[in-house]
């Protein structure tokens, strides 16, 4: 089977980060993605957030190569892009004339800043957006300055997801007989959202303003990672009173210990032997794996949570559906693969697609 959005065709304009992310959560989910590939573009070789798309390369400095974006715009029922604010317009690839001769088009824009509001032009990445929202204030040791979650939370979870989720809820609404409208997705709006729980403990007065004062920042020595005798680390996050007792139990402690008692306790084992110990209990620990080690826990393997495409283990789609499973992910094409085959599907003749060529508008 083809997958819940089977029969929905994304133009995706090319660019990194959450942009191409939700544009992979459309594809791994039955979506026909088309991806416009332009020149100058960095880009990772086999990048899995590139997998499960067609491609086609253009320069869009040429007026023909905007011209065939226009065409595919106009078939698609959405389009994803994440330039700066007014680099489309520019290009004369807007929301308005897009919509005027589509008016079904779900015109996706992923920014740091969103389309408006006093940053907006200003340059940034996950750390600075994430920066604005509080959170990242949140994270890190006490007494020690803030430590970046990589780029996760702003890039992806705040920008990457909640651009797929707009998407999805827009095209529902289409299809429900609504008409296509433009989603302005704000990584530091999205990274906000990701944090409302810390914000609703915050005004019930169980959140204090430093670091390593909380729950969930490490404030409390049953939440956090421990070093092994190995050199490896154990995840242990006993927060509810009965799996408290069961890792304090399993580690000889009693039931108030202080941070120093628990590592003390842990380096004595391995990791490994940690697991063991307290497999089939529950005692909310894990193994803290690291990259190479986690596609072949026997967890992993048996939901099949990370996949393999020309050799590069990544995970693979998620989440699964009873009835509209996807086809497995194919790998990244090569940059304007698809490119004469888009072009012909459009209508243009061979001698049309030669010409585009020459031209350079097709790379």
């Amino acid at each position: 089977m083809a997958g819940p959005l089977a029969g929905l065709t994304i133009v995706e304009m090319a660019g990194l980060g959450p942009g191409p992310f939700a544009a992979m959560m459309l594809a791994d989910h039955g979506a026909r993605v088309i991806r416009v590939e332009r020149a100058g573009q960095l880009a990772v070789p086999n990048d899995p957030l590139t997998r499960n798309r067609e491609s086609i390369a253009l320069d869009l400095r040429q007026e023909e190569g905007r011209d065939i974006v226009r065409t595919l715009a106009s078939r698609a029922d959405g389009l994803i892009e994440g330039y700066r604010p007014g680099v489309m317009e520019r290009l004369g690839l807007g929301p308005e004339p897009l919509l005027e001769v589509n008016p079904r088009l779900v015109y996706g824009r992923i920014t740091g800043w969103g389309q408006e509001g006093p940053l907006a032009q200003e340059a940034g990445h996950d750390i600075n957006y994430l920066a604005l929202t509080g959170l990242l204030s949140c994270i890190g040791e006490a007494d020690r300055p803030a430590v970046p979650p990589l780029n996760l939370v702003a890039d992806y979870g705040g920008g990457g997801l909640m651009l797929a989720f707009g998407m999805v809820s827009a095209l529902l609404h289409v299809q429900r007989g609504g008409q296509g409208q433009v989603i302005d997705a704000a990584m530091s709006d999205g990274a906000a959202l990701v944090g409302a729980l810390i914000y609703g403990i915050r005004a019930a007065g169980a959140w204090k303003d430093e670091r390593g004062a909380n729950l969930l920042d490490g404030g409390e020595p049953i939440y956090g990672c421990y070093r092994c005798s190995d050199g490896k680390e154990l995840a242990v996050g006993a927060i509810e009173p009965q799996f408290r007792m069961v890792l304090l139990q399993g580690l000889g402690l009693g039931m108030v210990p202080s941070r120093a008692e628990i590592a003390s306790v842990i380096a004595t084992r391995t990791r490994d032997e940690w697991v063991a110990q307290f497999a089939g209990q529950d005692a909310c620990i894990a193994p803290a794996l690291g990259l190479a080690e986690a596609p072949s826990h026997p967890h992993n393997r048996a939901r099949g949570t990370f996949i393999e495409l020309d050799g590069v283990v990544q995970p693979g789609p998620a989440p699964r559906y009873s009835g509209t499973r996807s086809e497995p992910p194919s790998a990244p094409r090569r940059e304007g693969e698809d490119g004469a085959a888009i072009l012909a599907e459009l209508g243009y003749p061979q001698g049309a697609i030669s010409d585009l060529k020459d031209k350079g508008v097709l790379r």
